[in-house]
């Protein structure tokens, strides 16, 4: 039990169903989903159309989407790959042509195709009860009649405000006479509740043809971009179910979308730590906290070298979850002193930590994890004015290196870094879970499953225990890491430095079949919550 004389709260317990989300607003969407018939789909849904509404720096309908769904008493995962594609004007070729050597995050270059409306329709259709005319209804009052920015949205907000400024339209409908708008205040985006209405009139083809695409393109064109209306229509069936990867782990199995996702990393992980016994110091140890750095360090430097859209180049999925080889990469790993240089995946990639996780679990089992992401932080910052829509900057994880498998080619996906994630047991779904913040999302969810299954923490605690992440050569901490532990990591080789803000934020849902509950977790470091009834 928590100690209740310190900050902190529960987890939430509940008997028939539970959403968990990084907005109040967004959680209550889910849960009144629910309670008047919809499953778990379907309030995943209703929930991230309004998250695109009232957490715009995270995601939107101009962003990508990932989603693992375990139906109740199928034993069965199905995942959704709603990742967008470059257009087709897009190779090292054009780009050399036109002075381009470098992808810059705000360039109209790194806008790839969104993919997340075209598989929310996807995913509806597949396992939903009701229509999108029907969902997207609370995202639209909101966008209509406005919402208050919540604390934490207003803190990535001002960070933003350069971006937002930079950009006519986005400045005009996201900053209020030059300045982000602070905690409390009232926001509207009428052009964007004319665009989700079209959307749940005529579904995805709402977005991905007619007025919005056009409006979408016009908007890139003027500023250099090379996307064509044909490369909207040609992703209005984008969004693809595919084959989920999954790792045996303790009595579970753990399940992650496949590469181009970058969900391989958290199985790497797990699969490296597992050749260990827990320490017994306990989960904020330097022993345990330094082995898990190190499988990072480990499994990042693969997913740099490999991971990529599988449709374009042969990525090794197989080899790197073996045992062979994963237990073979732990043995690298001594408790006496840390790995010396590795070749650094954040030189490689670009860092980010804005995308919204949810997870959703019904009256009947079925259980939900889903994910969207505008990339960074307000995405591009490029605003559609006419149609409302924030474009992602997706394409800013491509390479610019010809012969690299991740580098950009017409069509093609970057390599991504939101990742759902779901346990089962038994071949009953456990748990959905998730960890936002960029490519901190493995890491995030090994802490997560670690804290709950190593050392018999609730899914709140879990998620409320400090977090620490390698990155640029350092380990970044949070605040609330021991100071002794951090001393004995230096110790140990590392260069331990605090982190200005934490890393990411969370959700879990524990389905307790043996007593009929389930509990709930969600981030302190987001403004979210659990409600379940």
């Amino acid at each position: 039990m928590r100690d209740l004389h310190a900050p902190g709260r529960s987890p939430v317990i509940a008997a028939r169903g539970m959403a968990a989300t990084s907005m109040p607003a967004a959680t209550l969407t889910a849960i009144e989903v629910l309670k008047s018939g919809g499953n778990a789909m379907d309030a995943a849904i209703a929930a991230v159309a309004v998250l695109g509404v009232i957490e715009p720096q995270s995601t939107g309908i101009g962003g990508d989407c990932f989603c693992l769904y375990s139906p109740a008493g199928s034993g069965k995962v199905y995942a959704m790959n709603g990742s967008g594609r470059a257009g087709m004007n897009y190779s090292m070729e054009k780009l050399h042509a036109a002075g381009v050597t470098s992808l810059s995050d705000t360039s109209p270059h790194v806008v790839t195709i969104p993919g997340a409306v075209s598989a929310w329709e996807a995913l509806n259709a597949a396992h939903g009860r009701k229509g999108l005319d029907v969902l997207l209804q609370p995202a639209i009052r909101f966008a209509e009649e406005g919402f208050p920015v919540l604390e934490r949205v207003a803190a990535d907000w001002a960070d933003a405000k350069g971006k937002l400024a930079a950009n006519e339209a986005s400045s005009r409908h996201y900053l209020k006479n030059g300045a982000a708008p602070v905690e409390g205040d009232m926001m509207r985006f009428p052009a964007l509740a004319r665009t989700l209405r079209a959307i749940a009139a005529k579904g995805a083809r709402g977005f991905y043809e007619g007025a919005v695409a056009a409006d979408i393109v016009k908007s890139l064109r003027a500023l250099g971009g090379m996307q064509t209306e044909e490369d909207f229509a040609n992703a209005l069936r984008g969004a693809e179910f595919v084959e989920p990867i999954k790792r045996a782990w303790k009595d579970m199995e753990i399940y992650e979308c496949p590469p181009n996702g970058s969900g391989i990393v958290t199985l790497m992980i797990l699969g490296m730590l597992e050749t260990f016994k827990a320490p017994e110091a306990g989960p904020m140890s330097a022993e345990r906290l330094h082995r898990h750095i190190e499988a990072a360090r480990l499994a990042y430097r693969d997913r740099d070298t490999w991971i990529a859209d599988p449709a374009k180049v042969d990525v090794p999925t197989e080899t790197l979850l073996s045992d062979a080889y994963l237990h073979g990469m732990a043995k690298n790993i001594s408790d006496a002193k840390a790995l010396g240089e590795l070749p650094w995946s954040d030189t490689l990639m670009p860092k980010h930590k804005d995308t919204v996780y949810l997870c959703v679990v019904d009256e009947e089992g079925n259980a939900c994890s889903f994910i969207n992401s505008l990339f960074k932080s307000f995405g591009s910052g490029i605003l559609a004015e006419g149609s409302g829509v924030m474009l992602q900057n997706r394409g800013f994880g491509f390479r610019m290196q010809e012969g690299h498998p991740n580098c950009i080619a017409p069509g093609k996906r970057p390599m991504h870094t939101i990742i759902p994630g779901m346990a089962l047991k038994n071949g009953r779904a456990v748990m959905p879970f998730g960890v936002m913040g960029g490519h901190f999302q493995p890491m995030g969810q090994t802490l997560l499953l670690s804290n709950m299954f190593d050392y018999g923490m609730n899914p709140q605690a879990a998620l409320d225990a400090p977090r620490l992440f390698p990155e640029d050569g350092k380990i970044q901490v949070e605040r609330h890491i021991p100071a002794e532990t951090v001393a004995k990591l230096n110790a140990l080789g590392h260069v331990c430095e605090p982190i200005a803000k934490p890393h990411g934020g969370g959700q879990a849902i524990y389905m307790d079949h043996e007593r009929g509950v389930l509990i709930g977790g969600s981030d302190p470091r987001k403004d979210g919550c659990v409600l379940g009834y």
